[in-house]
Protein backbone atom coordinates (compact mmCIF):
# COMPACT_ATOMS: atom_id res chain seq x y z
CA UNK A 1 0.00 0.00 0.00
CA UNK A 2 2.65 2.26 1.00
CA UNK A 3 4.52 1.59 -2.74
CA UNK A 4 1.38 2.54 -4.43
CA UNK A 5 1.14 6.00 -2.20
CA UNK A 6 4.39 6.90 -3.10
CA UNK A 7 4.06 5.76 -7.09
CA UNK A 8 0.61 7.91 -6.46
CA UNK A 9 2.71 10.96 -5.69
CA UNK A 10 5.67 10.74 -7.91
CA UNK A 11 2.47 11.21 -10.46
CA UNK A 12 1.17 13.89 -9.49
CA UNK A 13 4.32 16.14 -8.82
CA UNK A 14 5.09 14.89 -12.87
CA UNK A 15 1.74 15.60 -13.78
CA UNK A 16 1.38 19.01 -11.93
CA UNK A 17 3.67 21.09 -14.54
CA UNK A 18 2.55 19.47 -17.83
CA UNK A 19 -1.39 20.89 -16.58
CA UNK A 20 0.17 24.20 -15.70
CA UNK A 21 2.23 24.33 -19.34
CA UNK A 22 -1.00 23.65 -20.92
CA UNK A 23 -2.90 26.34 -19.19
CA UNK A 24 0.00 28.91 -20.47
CA UNK A 25 -0.57 27.88 -23.84
CA UNK A 26 -4.18 28.43 -23.73
CA UNK A 27 -4.07 31.94 -22.52
CA UNK A 28 -4.16 34.05 -25.47
CA UNK A 29 -3.94 38.12 -25.90
CA UNK A 30 -3.10 38.79 -22.06
CA UNK A 31 -1.44 37.19 -19.36
CA UNK A 32 -3.03 34.03 -17.56
CA UNK A 33 -6.09 34.45 -19.43
CA UNK A 34 -6.58 38.09 -19.20
CA UNK A 35 -7.58 40.50 -21.67
CA UNK A 36 -6.10 43.69 -22.32
CA UNK A 37 -7.84 46.80 -20.85
CA UNK A 38 -9.38 49.56 -23.58
CA UNK A 39 -10.76 52.46 -21.95
CA UNK A 40 -13.09 54.75 -24.73
CA UNK A 41 -13.53 59.03 -24.32
CA UNK A 42 -15.99 60.40 -26.33
CA UNK A 43 -18.21 63.66 -26.42
CA UNK A 44 -21.74 62.81 -24.71
CA UNK A 45 -24.31 63.68 -27.65
CA UNK A 46 -27.46 61.78 -27.94
CA UNK A 47 -27.81 62.57 -31.69
CA UNK A 48 -26.04 62.88 -34.88
CA UNK A 49 -22.82 62.35 -36.20
CA UNK A 50 -21.00 62.84 -32.86
CA UNK A 51 -23.13 60.57 -30.81
CA UNK A 52 -22.58 57.84 -33.71
CA UNK A 53 -18.86 57.75 -32.44
CA UNK A 54 -19.64 56.27 -29.47
CA UNK A 55 -22.31 54.30 -30.64
CA UNK A 56 -20.07 52.19 -33.41
CA UNK A 57 -17.32 52.47 -31.14
CA UNK A 58 -18.93 50.71 -28.10
CA UNK A 59 -20.09 47.83 -30.91
CA UNK A 60 -16.38 47.15 -32.22
CA UNK A 61 -15.38 46.94 -28.75
CA UNK A 62 -18.49 44.21 -27.83
CA UNK A 63 -17.11 42.55 -31.11
CA UNK A 64 -13.50 42.51 -29.54
CA UNK A 65 -15.18 41.05 -25.94
CA UNK A 66 -12.91 37.77 -26.00
CA UNK A 67 -9.61 40.12 -26.36
CA UNK A 68 -10.30 43.27 -24.14
CA UNK A 69 -12.01 44.38 -21.46
CA UNK A 70 -13.43 47.81 -21.92
CA UNK A 71 -14.65 50.45 -20.29
CA UNK A 72 -16.35 53.64 -22.47
CA UNK A 73 -16.89 57.32 -21.14
CA UNK A 74 -18.87 60.23 -22.42
CA UNK A 75 -18.19 63.53 -21.49
CA UNK A 76 -19.42 67.41 -21.68
CA UNK A 77 -16.40 69.56 -21.37
CA UNK A 78 -12.04 68.53 -21.80
CA UNK A 79 -12.38 68.96 -17.86
CA UNK A 80 -15.21 65.87 -17.67
CA UNK A 81 -12.95 64.00 -20.15
CA UNK A 82 -9.86 64.65 -18.15
CA UNK A 83 -11.28 63.48 -15.14
CA UNK A 84 -12.45 60.28 -16.81
CA UNK A 85 -9.25 59.97 -18.31
CA UNK A 86 -8.06 60.09 -14.66
CA UNK A 87 -10.24 57.55 -13.85
CA UNK A 88 -9.12 54.86 -16.98
CA UNK A 89 -4.96 55.30 -15.81
CA UNK A 90 -6.62 54.22 -12.45
CA UNK A 91 -8.36 50.97 -13.98
CA UNK A 92 -5.39 50.17 -15.74
CA UNK A 93 -5.95 50.64 -19.11
CA UNK A 94 -3.23 50.27 -20.85
CA UNK A 95 -4.66 51.84 -24.74
CA UNK A 96 -7.37 54.31 -24.95
CA UNK A 97 -9.19 55.89 -27.85
CA UNK A 98 -9.99 59.22 -27.58
CA UNK A 99 -12.08 61.65 -29.81
CA UNK A 100 -11.94 65.12 -27.88
CA UNK A 101 -14.23 68.29 -29.02
CA UNK A 102 -12.12 70.46 -27.26
CA UNK A 103 -9.00 72.13 -27.01
CA UNK A 104 -6.93 71.54 -23.42
CA UNK A 105 -6.69 67.70 -23.85
CA UNK A 106 -3.04 67.93 -24.43
CA UNK A 107 -1.62 67.38 -20.68
CA UNK A 108 -4.12 65.11 -19.57
CA UNK A 109 -2.89 62.63 -22.95
CA UNK A 110 0.19 62.79 -22.17
CA UNK A 111 -0.09 61.89 -18.84
CA UNK A 112 -1.67 58.63 -20.28
CA UNK A 113 0.92 58.32 -22.57
CA UNK A 114 3.71 58.83 -19.38
CA UNK A 115 1.92 56.38 -17.55
CA UNK A 116 2.79 53.76 -20.78
CA UNK A 117 -1.06 53.73 -22.22
CA UNK A 118 -1.06 53.80 -25.56
CA UNK A 119 -3.19 56.46 -27.01
CA UNK A 120 -4.97 56.15 -30.34
CA UNK A 121 -6.73 59.90 -31.27
CA UNK A 122 -10.12 59.51 -33.36
CA UNK A 123 -10.40 62.59 -35.99
CA UNK A 124 -9.78 65.60 -33.86
CA UNK A 125 -5.38 66.41 -33.83
CA UNK A 126 -4.04 66.16 -30.67
CA UNK A 127 -0.82 67.78 -30.42
CA UNK A 128 1.47 65.31 -29.00
CA UNK A 129 3.87 63.17 -30.10
CA UNK A 130 3.40 59.47 -29.65
CA UNK A 131 -0.49 59.54 -30.20
CA UNK A 132 -1.51 57.59 -32.94
CA UNK A 133 -4.59 59.08 -34.76
CA UNK A 134 -7.21 57.68 -37.06
CA UNK A 135 -9.20 60.14 -39.74
CA UNK A 136 -10.96 60.25 -42.61
CA UNK A 137 -9.81 62.22 -45.88
CA UNK A 138 -11.54 65.37 -46.22
CA UNK A 139 -9.55 67.18 -49.22
CA UNK A 140 -10.61 63.40 -50.98
CA UNK A 141 -14.48 64.14 -50.23
CA UNK A 142 -14.10 67.28 -52.44
CA UNK A 143 -12.14 65.28 -55.52
CA UNK A 144 -14.94 62.94 -55.17
CA UNK A 145 -17.73 65.67 -54.90
CA UNK A 146 -16.10 66.89 -58.19
CA UNK A 147 -15.95 64.01 -60.16
CA UNK A 148 -19.59 62.91 -58.70
CA UNK A 149 -20.84 66.06 -60.46
CA UNK A 150 -19.07 66.17 -63.80
CA UNK A 151 -19.83 62.69 -64.18
CA UNK A 152 -23.71 63.38 -63.82
CA UNK A 153 -23.78 66.76 -65.36
CA UNK A 154 -20.85 66.88 -67.62
CA UNK A 155 -18.37 69.45 -68.07
CA UNK A 156 -20.45 72.99 -68.44
CA UNK A 157 -23.21 73.98 -66.43
CA UNK A 158 -24.12 76.10 -63.27
CA UNK A 159 -23.04 74.33 -60.05
CA UNK A 160 -23.46 75.65 -56.32
CA UNK A 161 -21.20 75.24 -53.59
CA UNK A 162 -21.71 75.41 -50.02
CA UNK A 163 -18.93 76.48 -47.78
CA UNK A 164 -18.94 76.43 -44.19
CA UNK A 165 -16.04 78.97 -42.96
CA UNK A 166 -17.43 77.99 -39.46
CA UNK A 167 -15.85 74.62 -39.75
CA UNK A 168 -12.50 75.79 -40.59
CA UNK A 169 -10.32 73.07 -42.07
CA UNK A 170 -12.90 70.84 -42.84
CA UNK A 171 -15.11 73.39 -44.45
CA UNK A 172 -11.31 74.83 -46.87
CA UNK A 173 -10.22 70.88 -47.21
CA UNK A 174 -13.26 69.66 -48.77
CA UNK A 175 -13.68 73.13 -50.93
CA UNK A 176 -10.05 73.17 -51.83
CA UNK A 177 -10.40 69.08 -53.00
CA UNK A 178 -13.87 70.21 -54.88
CA UNK A 179 -12.10 73.28 -56.32
CA UNK A 180 -8.73 71.86 -57.43
CA UNK A 181 -10.78 68.89 -58.79
CA UNK A 182 -13.15 70.83 -61.09
CA UNK A 183 -10.24 73.61 -62.35
CA UNK A 184 -8.51 70.11 -63.69
CA UNK A 185 -11.47 68.55 -65.08
CA UNK A 186 -14.02 70.77 -66.25
CA UNK A 187 -13.23 74.47 -66.21
CA UNK A 188 -15.92 75.92 -67.96
CA UNK A 189 -18.26 75.02 -65.10
CA UNK A 190 -20.29 78.23 -63.66
CA UNK A 191 -19.37 77.91 -59.92
CA UNK A 192 -21.60 79.93 -57.32
CA UNK A 193 -20.29 79.84 -53.85
CA UNK A 194 -22.48 80.64 -50.67
CA UNK A 195 -21.86 80.14 -46.96
CA UNK A 196 -23.80 78.26 -44.93
CA UNK A 197 -23.70 75.83 -41.68
CA UNK A 198 -23.83 71.99 -40.98
CA UNK A 199 -27.42 71.81 -39.90
CA UNK A 200 -30.99 70.69 -42.30
CA UNK A 201 -32.10 74.38 -40.96
CA UNK A 202 -29.72 76.43 -42.09
CA UNK A 203 -29.87 73.96 -45.21
CA UNK A 204 -33.35 74.82 -45.71
CA UNK A 205 -33.18 78.68 -45.35
CA UNK A 206 -30.02 78.99 -46.89
CA UNK A 207 -30.74 77.56 -50.32
CA UNK A 208 -34.16 78.89 -50.36
CA UNK A 209 -32.40 82.32 -50.41
CA UNK A 210 -30.26 80.79 -53.47
CA UNK A 211 -33.00 79.12 -55.40
CA UNK A 212 -34.80 82.63 -55.94
CA UNK A 213 -31.18 84.41 -56.70
CA UNK A 214 -30.43 81.77 -59.51
CA UNK A 215 -33.04 80.79 -61.85
CA UNK A 216 -30.83 77.80 -63.40
CA UNK A 217 -28.96 75.11 -61.17
CA UNK A 218 -27.53 72.26 -62.48
CA UNK A 219 -25.96 70.83 -59.36
CA UNK A 220 -25.28 71.43 -55.21
CA UNK A 221 -22.01 70.98 -53.94
CA UNK A 222 -22.86 70.90 -50.45
CA UNK A 223 -20.08 69.33 -47.65
CA UNK A 224 -22.50 67.56 -45.42
CA UNK A 225 -25.69 65.10 -45.43
CA UNK A 226 -27.51 67.45 -42.92
CA UNK A 227 -27.34 70.74 -45.35
CA UNK A 228 -27.76 68.80 -48.15
CA UNK A 229 -31.74 67.41 -46.17
CA UNK A 230 -32.19 71.13 -45.67
CA UNK A 231 -31.55 71.73 -49.62
CA UNK A 232 -33.68 68.86 -50.60
CA UNK A 233 -36.37 70.60 -48.28
CA UNK A 234 -35.90 73.81 -50.35
CA UNK A 235 -36.09 72.40 -53.69
CA UNK A 236 -39.14 70.54 -52.86
CA UNK A 237 -40.55 73.34 -51.54
CA UNK A 238 -40.29 75.59 -54.03
CA UNK A 239 -40.91 73.33 -56.95
CA UNK A 240 -37.68 73.25 -58.76
CA UNK A 241 -36.97 70.65 -61.42
CA UNK A 242 -33.42 71.48 -62.97
CA UNK A 243 -31.18 70.18 -60.06
CA UNK A 244 -29.90 67.01 -61.23
CA UNK A 245 -27.71 66.59 -58.36
CA UNK A 246 -27.07 67.41 -54.46
CA UNK A 247 -23.71 65.98 -52.65
CA UNK A 248 -23.52 65.35 -48.87
CA UNK A 249 -20.83 64.35 -46.60
CA UNK A 250 -20.67 62.17 -43.16
CA UNK A 251 -22.74 59.01 -43.70
CA UNK A 252 -26.06 59.43 -42.28
CA UNK A 253 -28.70 56.84 -42.02
CA UNK A 254 -32.12 59.27 -42.79
CA UNK A 255 -30.11 60.94 -46.14
CA UNK A 256 -29.14 57.24 -47.27
CA UNK A 257 -32.95 56.63 -47.29
CA UNK A 258 -33.57 59.60 -49.26
CA UNK A 259 -31.47 58.41 -52.16
CA UNK A 260 -33.77 56.15 -53.80
CA UNK A 261 -36.77 58.03 -53.35
CA UNK A 262 -35.86 60.74 -55.24
CA UNK A 263 -35.83 59.35 -58.73
CA UNK A 264 -35.10 63.02 -60.79
CA UNK A 265 -31.97 63.57 -58.37
CA UNK A 266 -29.03 62.13 -57.83
CA UNK A 267 -27.93 61.95 -54.34
CA UNK A 268 -24.82 61.38 -52.79
CA UNK A 269 -22.73 61.25 -49.73
CA UNK A 270 -19.09 61.33 -49.68
CA UNK A 271 -18.35 59.04 -46.18
CA UNK A 272 -16.48 60.91 -43.49
CA UNK A 273 -18.23 57.62 -41.35
CA UNK A 274 -18.46 57.71 -37.55
CA UNK A 275 -17.94 54.27 -38.26
CA UNK A 276 -14.08 54.78 -38.86
CA UNK A 277 -13.95 54.68 -35.22
CA UNK A 278 -14.16 51.07 -35.56
CA UNK A 279 -10.26 50.97 -36.91
CA UNK A 280 -9.19 53.09 -34.27
CA UNK A 281 -10.46 50.65 -31.38
CA UNK A 282 -8.75 47.93 -34.03
CA UNK A 283 -5.53 49.96 -33.83
CA UNK A 284 -5.62 50.28 -30.14
CA UNK A 285 -5.93 46.53 -29.61
CA UNK A 286 -2.91 46.11 -32.66
CA UNK A 287 -0.51 47.87 -30.71
CA UNK A 288 -1.00 45.81 -27.41
CA UNK A 289 -0.82 42.89 -29.76
CA UNK A 290 3.00 44.56 -30.40
CA UNK A 291 1.78 44.66 -34.16
CA UNK A 292 3.46 47.21 -36.27
CA UNK A 293 1.28 50.46 -36.78
CA UNK A 294 1.15 53.74 -38.67
CA UNK A 295 1.24 56.93 -36.47
CA UNK A 296 -1.55 58.35 -38.67
CA UNK A 297 -4.24 56.09 -40.03
CA UNK A 298 -6.43 58.11 -43.18
CA UNK A 299 -9.80 56.25 -43.91
CA UNK A 300 -10.28 56.63 -48.09
CA UNK A 301 -13.62 58.52 -48.85
CA UNK A 302 -16.45 56.16 -49.80
CA UNK A 303 -18.72 57.44 -52.23
CA UNK A 304 -22.87 56.44 -51.76
CA UNK A 305 -26.16 56.93 -53.45
CA UNK A 306 -28.96 55.48 -54.93
CA UNK A 307 -27.23 52.21 -56.33
CA UNK A 308 -25.13 51.24 -53.16
CA UNK A 309 -27.09 53.13 -50.18
CA UNK A 310 -28.24 49.65 -48.79
CA UNK A 311 -24.91 48.37 -47.83
CA UNK A 312 -24.50 51.31 -45.27
CA UNK A 313 -27.47 50.76 -43.93
CA UNK A 314 -27.62 50.43 -39.76
CA UNK A 315 -31.24 50.24 -37.98
CA UNK A 316 -29.39 50.86 -34.77
CA UNK A 317 -26.93 54.21 -35.81
CA UNK A 318 -28.08 56.90 -33.83
CA UNK A 319 -26.50 59.06 -37.22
Amino acid sequence: MKKFVRLFVLLVLVMVPVLSACGDDASGGGDSGDKYKVGILAPAVTHGWVAAVAYHAESRAEELSDQIEYQIHTSSDASEMTSQLDDLITWGAEAIVAFPQWEGMEVPIQRALDEGIEVVNFDIVIDVDGVYRVAGDNYDMGVQGANYIVDKVGTEGEVVILEVPSAGSVSELRTDGFMDTIEEIAPDLNLHTYATQFTREDGLKDFADILTSLNHIDAVYSLDDETSIGVLQAISEAGRDDIQVVTGGGGMQEYFEMMPENEDIWIQSALYSPAMVKDAVDIAVDLLEGNDVDMETIIPTTVVDRDNYEEFLDDGSPY
